[in-house]
């Protein structure tokens, strides 16, 4: 359910009225605040019901060809003038036969392919929204703690907007992912540790005199940021004539993604603005055998997330201590759904097979969610008769490493027609 509070709003013309703590429910004003003083827990933005309610679809229908159609179920970005943006979204829904056809579901097959945005994750998303509330909120350098998508996005978005960044990474980061930032022209401080030691040292500088004035989208305008996934939801049910699929399927790295989706669901059935199918959506939830505490812990059945210390070629997943993990679990839960894990083998063989049956390369994550789809097709988890949507969040030109032993000539001949025909070529 959409929550709702009775605090000021310091950005007047969104229809965000405060923040809300998802575990005690205290309240709080629009700020540059992710935790609760109360009890510590995370802080999401919370709506006035009565503005959600007059947004229209031929009010979205006629708003630019990005996310920006949905700033009226945004906190930041009424004002165009105001934004932080590379105008990310409206990316293709590919419909997926074949893929369909080799699992052996029946139904009507999406792939949702955010590698389409333009640093090439869905991490645009939710960075223009941030950005744009830290600018709003006064900030004036952009940061982030990242697996490697989320700083390319926070780099390049600085870079149009003129504003300064410095962004975190871990080492062992993919070198595709490095370029991909390093080239935009900001500071890029590699961390000899793992994305939670990280995220851990930019939850520190955050506190620190040098650092008030630098907006990590992740850490201190989280809210903000976490809202800018709902847009993935809604993109999808505008996408499919506004209604909302039977069952999706989400990559997990904090398990954000997945809540933000299944939040967009409810708010645009609770607005009027989507239909519900038959008997309610249910959403899956796929994670890495090398970091997959949330889906432990459910096979588990349990609340509790017991960090781990990630490992595997899905790096981009790879947060050990995942903050919404139990969220993830309650959304899972609630909708009937389930979780699963897959390894470097499975995540392989899933890049391989999205790419073979729809032309959508994946990164590592996109390769996780599709062999995650394989098992819960198998296990009978997921009703192949039902609409699936697949997520896949993330480019494979960023991932090279991960396939490329796997990927290259299936012929190697001299340029003549007789080694054409050695080679099978001619028949």
């Amino acid at each position: 359910m959409t929550s709702t509070v009775s605090a000021p709003a310091a950005i007047t013309t969104s229809p965000a009225r405060g923040l809300v703590c998802r575990a005690c429910g205290a309240e709080y004003p629009l700020a540059a605040q992710h935790a609760c003083y109360e009890c510590f827990g995370p802080l999401e933005v919370a709506y006035d019901e009565a503005a959600l309610a007059r947004v229209t679809r031929a009010q979205i229908e006629a708003g630019p060809q990005n996310i920006w159609r949905y700033a009226a179920l945004l906190p930041a970005g009424q004002d165009p003038a105001t934004r932080v943006t590379l105008d990310p979204g409206l990316t293709p829904l590919v419909s997926a036969p074949q893929l369909a056809a080799e699992l052996g579901i029946t139904a009507q097959l999406w792939i949702k392919d955010d590698s389409q945005n333009p640093t090439h994750s869905f991490k645009d998303r939710v960075v223009s929204v941030a950005l744009t509330a830290a600018k709003e909120l006064g900030f004036t350098r952009f940061s982030c703690a990242s697996t490697g998508n989320l700083a390319n996005s926070v780099a390049a978005h600085a870079a149009r907007a003129g504003v300064p960044s410095i962004v975190f990474i871990p080492s062992d980061l993919e070198q595709g992912k490095v370029v991909t930032t390093a080239v935009y022209g900001g500071e890029l401080v590699a961390i000899e540790g793992s994305y939670d030691d990280v995220n851990r040292l930019c939850s520190e500088l955050v506190e620190t005199d040098e650092f008030e004035d630098t907006a990590f989208v992740n850490v201190n305008v989280r809210p903000f940021y976490a809202e800018g996934s709902k847009t993935l939801g809604y993109e999808v049910a505008e996408q499919l004539g506004w209604r909302i699929p039977a069952q999706v399927v989400i990559p997990m790295a904090s398990g954000e993604l997945l809540t933000k989706v299944d939040k967009a669901f409810s708010e645009l059935v609770e607005i009027g603005l989507a239909e519900a199918p038959e008997g309610g959506w249910t959403v899956f939830g796929a994670q890495s055998q090398g970091c997959n505490p949330i889906a432990v812990a459910l096979h588990n059945d349990t609340d509790v997330i017991t960090p781990v210390k990630p490992t595997g070629i899905a790096k981009s997943l790879n947060i050990g201590d995942p903050a919404a993990g139990p969220y993830a679990i309650e959304a899972v839960r609630r909708t009937g759904g389930w979780m699963d894990y897959a390894n470097d083998e499975e995540i392989r063989a899933g890049i391989k097979l999205l790419a073979r049956t729809t032309g959508v390369f994946a990164e590592t994550a996109g390769g996780t969610t599709v062999a995650v789809l394989q098992k819960l097709v198998e296990s009978g988890r997921l009703d192949p008769s039902k609409e699936t949507v697949v997520y896949n969040t993330g480019e494979g030109l960023k991932t090279l490493d991960a396939i490329a032993a796997e990927a290259g000539p299936t012929h190697r001949i001299k340029p003549s027609l007789r080694g054409a025909r050695e080679a099978g070529l001619l028949g």
